[in-house]
């Protein structure tokens, strides 16, 4: 089928127009609505369309992910998500605000379900009258990259002083005092002056492409997931393809995903201060636990079942039914 989707997330998007439909990606309009393919190595079946022939194109179901695409869809196309077109919308986030009262945007509706991209999104959204499922990542798989030989801590957060106490920013002085930090992500500029941190103690990776990036982070001998509230970083699962063992903050959805053989995971910043000291001075342990990680991510965020899933739905928002509940991704 064809499917309508903007080009709001990369990563996510990395993995679903790798499945068997023709994804039609707006361009043109500036900024975050018309970024196409954005430049990057995605199939041929992911088809950049202008915003003027969106109309001729034709989509037979179209994949929302913010509110304002309600409006832009009935604009261009003349059609009503959910009504004239089906849709679904996809909530890459957290809620904010007054959680856990926060009450999600199409709560008060029934026509477009909602897909959360976490149990723990389900669970802490208002969803009202939504239908609601939910579909955990999938991960274009880079390999098992590791090496571990830069006895540093690698973190890849995007702009890490602008979202400061969200992505967990404030913390780094306290990790870096365990080892040496390497940051990568977009907007990681003045990043070392904010924090008081010396070269000694930090460098900035800068926002690579991505098989650089993996590349780079798989040197690191830990994976550092500092933030506090995140649907579930992608870094993270991708850090975990590439054979790294992982510290992460015990919020959100990390628990879930990250096992006691593959890392730390806490609350308590001492402890997990502790644990990236031992995992540094110990590259036979990290190894082993990065192994741990890797077999984890591959059985719980693996490509293929993530592009099951979604065709499961695309297909239901075409032809409704009964709109399919969440499964489990893994038997454990």
């Amino acid at each position: 089928m064809r499917v309508l989707l903007w080009h709001v997330h990369g990563g996510w998007t990395d993995a679903f127009v790798r499945g068997p439909h023709e994804y039609l990606l707006p361009v043109g309009g500036g900024g975050a609505w018309g970024l196409g393919r954005g430049g990057r190595d995605w199939p041929a079946s992911a088809v950049e369309v202008p915003l003027e022939r969106l109309r001729d194109a034709e989509p037979d179901v179209v994949v929302l992910q913010r509110t304002e695409e309600l409006a832009a869809v009935e604009r261009l196309l003349g059609r009503v998500p959910g009504r004239d077109l089906p849709a679904v919308f996809l909530e890459h986030n957290t809620p904010k605000g007054d959680v856990p009262n926060s009450v999600h945007p199409l709560s008060g509706q029934s026509e477009i379900p909602i897909v959360h991209v976490t149990h723990f999104n389900e669970l802490f959204w208002d969803n009202g009258r939504a239908p609601t499922t939910v579909i955990e990542h999938g991960i274009v798989d880079p390999g098992p990259l590791y090496t571990g030989e830069l006895r540093q801590l690698g973190v890849v957060v995007n702009e890490p002083v602008r979202r400061w106490r969200v992505t967990g920013t404030d913390l780094l002085p306290r990790f870096a005092a365990a080892g040496r930090l390497e940051v990568f992500g977009m907007g990681g500029d003045g990043l070392a002056g904010k924090l008081g941190l010396g070269e000694q103690e930090l460098s900035i990776g800068g926002d690579l492409p991505t098989g650089l990036l993996h590349s780079r982070l798989a040197r690191n001998r830990v994976y550092l997931h500092p933030l506090r509230w995140t649907s579930l970083g992608l870094s993270l699962l991708e850090a975990m393809h590439l054979g790294m063992p992982v510290i992460a903050l015990d919020s959100t959805e990390a628990r879930r995903a990250v096992p006691p053989e593959a890392g730390v995971v806490s609350t308590d910043i001492e402890e997990l201060c502790r644990a990236a000291r031992r995992l540094l001075e110990d590259p036979d342990e990290a190894r082993k636990r990065g192994q741990a990680a890797r077999e984890t991510a591959l059985q719980g965020y693996g490509l293929k079942p993530f592009l099951t899933r979604w065709d499961d739905v695309l297909e239901h928002a075409r032809s409704p039914r009964v709109f399919p509940a969440s499964t489990e991704r893994r038997t454990q």
